[in-house]
């Protein structure tokens, strides 16, 4: 695999490859997490909004500010969420654009792994955020296999096929998370692995997500024909479909929170 960078621009493409997942994952964890309503959430990375779409929904907040580098998924985010509680800024992660002590809850998900210093990141979360709130996260199990589409990327590695992948995909590991909270000067820190599943309609819906992929869509458009027929061969073989042509699987990603201190 190569770590070539990741770029997420295209916030309708993201949606359906991994929104869906964003948010199978995200009920899990806010169950979990159970916060308090009308409190200030800062969601890092925040992408196209498909969490923050959530905390709204779920967690009746104050206010919510959604920071990311991409201006192209802040559009989409924008697009996605009436104007009012929630308002979106292009940022990074390790330089949070927001004052000390500004925020009752930042969450970072499915984030870490793509920051290049991930101490930092989690630094700035605690910076921000007022004393006993909540720094939390999640992320998928990338070096565990836990990633949605691990067995399309191992099956394109064999293939010598490019494979893009996050640049420190060790953060979501549930020591190394728990180290970063710990590290960090964060209280009471709880980690939790978290399994979803999802449905596909066919292999052709399946297709159609993961070419809308940036860990994968560059690496596709490459291969010859026979060798795009010869992977979707492979694929149908480990992802059996049901008599009725869905195909289900599952994922798993690791979670972490911890309490600033007073």
């Amino acid at each position: 695999m190569t770590n070539t960078q990741i770029q997420f621009d295209d916030g309708a493409a993201y949606e359906r490859y991994m929104g869906v997942w964003s948010h199978l994952a995200g009920e899990i964890f806010l169950d979990w997490l159970a916060p308090k309503s009308g409190q200030r959430w800062l969601d890092v990375g925040c992408g196209n909004g498909a969490f923050t779409e959530m905390i709204i929904e779920r967690c009746a907040p104050a206010l919510v500010r959604g920071v990311d580098p991409s201006e192209g998924q802040l559009t989409f985010a924008r697009a996605r969420l009436a104007p009012g509680v929630a308002q979106f800024v292009q940022g990074d992660a390790m330089a949070l654009p927001f004052p000390e002590n500004n925020f009752d809850v930042a969450v970072m998900p499915l984030v870490i792994f793509f920051v290049p210093e991930p101490a930092k990141g989690v630094a700035e979360m605690v910076r921000v955020v007022a004393p006993c709130g909540i720094v939390t996260a999640y992320a998928w199990d990338m070096v565990g296999g836990g990633f949605p589409y691990e067995a399309l990327h191992a099956e394109m590695h064999a293939m010598g096929a490019e494979v893009r992948t996050p640049p420190v995909p060790d953060a979501s590991r549930l020591d190394v998370m728990r180290d970063l909270w710990s590290g960090a000067g964060l209280k009471k820190v709880e980690t939790r692995a978290i399994t979803v599943q999802r449905k596909f309609a066919d292999l052709e819906d399946y297709w159609t997500t993961v070419l809308g992929g940036p860990s994968v869509r560059p690496g596709l458009l490459a291969l010859a024909p026979a060798q795009l027929a010869q992977l979707k061969t492979r694929m149908t073989a480990l992802l059996p479909a049901d008599p009725n042509g869905r195909i289900t699987y599952s994922a798993r990603c690791h979670a972490v929170t911890g309490r600033v201190s007073e």
